[in-house]
């Protein structure tokens, strides 16, 4: 019987995959735990339209992922920090700072986990890193470090 998944299942295939199964495995366990359904034309249009909702909402996401890095290269991020008596930053900017910054004064909202470069920032002086804001979509954040005066 030919069968339609509606959720991927272990060692037979993906979701919204097309697979040949036994009669008995598809009426007795795919079908009545809803991980899949008979292969109908009925059911091949709904999948059909599912793929192309799918692709435009993953188009629409895209965009918008564009847009947001297109506005995050624009900004340069200040932190201050004190410096050691020879030039060297004490302590470091992480990317939760990084990230609790562009929240409270862009409203842009970025998970610290889509970091790439995982790295605190721990230099004076500008720092690029880059953030992957969708799939293939790298935004470069600028980071200027500068000297807290009196210090």
């Amino acid at each position: 019987m030919k069968v339609i998944l509606l959720k991927d299942v272990k060692k037979v295939g993906k979701k919204d995959q097309i697979i040949e199964v036994s009669d008995g495995y598809a009426a007795n366990y795919l079908i009545p735990n809803g991980l899949a359904v008979k292969m109908t034309s009925k059911e091949m249009n709904i999948l059909e339209n599912n793929q192309k909702q799918r692709q435009k909402d993953e188009e629409i996401k895209k965009e918008e992922a564009l847009k947001l890095k297109e506005k995050i290269e624009s900004i340069v991020l200040e932190f201050t920090a004190s410096s050691s008596k020879d030039g060297r930053m004490f302590g470091t900017i992480s990317p939760k700072q990084i990230e609790q910054e562009l929240l409270l004064k862009y409203q842009i909202v970025i998970d610290k986990r889509k970091f790439v470069d995982k790295y605190p920032v721990n230099a004076f002086g500008f720092t690029n890193l880059r953030v992957e804001l969708y799939k293939n979509v790298l935004a470069t954040v600028r980071v200027h470090v500068s000297e807290k005066k009196g210090a």
